[in-house]
């Protein structure tokens, strides 16, 4: 399993994560609760910029969606790491934490009037994703009177092997414009006095682990620069090839290497760029889950351990589908050890399962575990992607706190909700 980079158990049997044990951790501040290492995020972030050091110029931001609070962005930005936002709410929480309006990339597949207001009159990059968008950027751009940077979004028609839920690039994809419809859209912000014309962004999923998709990707990008050079003898200036590079969530995979992605993806950008006679591009990425998601690790404690004897063990935690989702949508997996206990060896299957009202409501299904008993602390790996920015209040639960930890510090990120405000915006 993929726990921070500072984890390790402590003379008392305890996991501790960033200097801090995780037991104390669960007391101070409650369960569920989400705990952060700063330096396994920092260590992330200098993963990208080292490993895509041999092209000048590579710009990284970070994909706002996997988890957007503002002291995260802080630390983000001290990396010099750009943004991804998704909706006028990310940009908010972007602008708060101070990210320049510059290295902020405005993404989404329908963008609202409001939305779109708001991001020209903040001065980011918009990555246009519909003809409809374009002609609302560019009447918004025209009131603002100011010239707003563009980049198009290609559906590329790429395969990539994962989750259909989490796979963006194919064909059947709602988000981004065909190649005619993207040349067609680059001519369009040419001839507008309102729209700077910046180059094109292609994004093909989530927890991709394949070279090859990539170099497609850059092929398919590439090509539509030249065409766009010899339609309009424009310069594209900026290579976006999204984000989605894969983690390891339990001990039969690996996290990536990036210095291979990289290299592949920088001999390709230079081959091709010189092949067609193009001026190289910036390259930008957008790591999201590969950036914060082994960094986070979900703290939470055992209410009751049912046994339903011939068929399933349930070991049921004081959270569930409201903090973690991911199971109950996509089926993902995770591991996880007894942080009070976290010499135990793994006894028997068990399923560790939540307090909503739903039956599917599981973190882990069926997996072997120590055995575990009531009070018992429990921590799950690879948390730190796509759990809070997801996290729901069903059943009127209050979603947990966030913490960072570094040297043995902890500080808060996000108070625990209280019952005042679940009904705060209630009539």
């Amino acid at each position: 399993m993929s726990f921070p980079s500072t984890a390790k158990i402590n003379k008392k049997g305890r996991l501790e994560i960033g200097g801090a044990d995780t037991v104390e951790l669960a007391k101070k501040f409650g369960t569920p609760l989400y705990v952060i290492d700063e330096a396994s995020v920092r260590d992330n972030c200098r993963r990208y910029t080292g490993a895509f050091k041999g092209y000048p110029g590579t710009e990284i931001i970070y994909a706002g969606k996997a988890l957007s609070v503002t002291g995260l962005l802080k630390v983000l930005r001290s990396e010099g790491i750009g943004m991804d936002v998704a909706s006028g709410g990310e940009l908010y929480t972007a602008l708060r934490a101070g990210c320049d309006p510059r290295s902020i990339y405005f993404h989404g597949n329908n963008k609202t009037k409001e939305e779109i207001s708001y991001g020209v009159s903040s001065g980011v990059t918009f990555v246009v994703d519909n003809l409809d968008e374009l002609e609302a950027l560019e009447a918004a751009s025209k009131v603002k009177r100011v010239k707003t940077p563009v980049l198009f979004r290609v559906n590329p028609g790429i395969e990539a092997h994962t989750h259909d839920f989490i796979k963006t690039g194919a064909v059947d994809s709602k988000f981004g414009l065909s190649k005619k419809q993207a040349l067609k859209a680059v001519g369009l912000s040419l001839g507008s006095p309102h729209l700077v014309y910046k180059g094109l962004h292609g994004h093909i999923g989530s927890q991709i682990f394949e070279k090859a998709s990539y170099v497609a990707l850059v092929q398919v990008l590439l090509d539509l620069f030249r065409k766009i050079k010899q339609d309009y003898g424009a310069v594209s200036e900026v290579l976006d090839i999204g984000g989605g590079i894969g983690i390891a969530y339990t001990k039969d995979s690996r996290d990536p290497d990036l210095r291979p992605f990289a290299e592949k993806i920088i001999k390709t950008v230079r081959s091709l760029s010189k092949s067609y006679g193009l001026k190289l591009p910036k390259l930008v990425l957008e790591p999201g889950r590969s950036i914060i998601g082994n960094a986070g690790v979900t703290l939470y404690t055992v209410g009751t351990v049912k046994e339903i004897r011939g068929i399933r063990k349930y070991v049921i935690v004081d959270g569930g589908m409201t903090d973690n989702p991911r199971f109950i949508l996509y089926g993902s997996r995770y591991e996880a050890i007894l942080a009070n206990r976290a010499k135990a060896r793994p006894e028997s299957k068990a399923t560790i399962a939540g307090r909503a009202c739903e039956s599917g409501d599981v973190i882990i299904k069926d997996y072997f575990f120590p055995e575990a008993k009531k009070g018992d602390t429990i921590a799950v790996a690879c948390t730190g992607a796509y759990n809070y920015s997801m996290a729901s209040n069903y059943n009127k639960f209050l979603r947990p706190a966030v913490i960072i930890v570094k040297k043995g510090v902890a500080r808060t990120l996000v108070k625990r909700e209280t019952f005042a405000d679940l009904v705060r915006n209630e009539l």
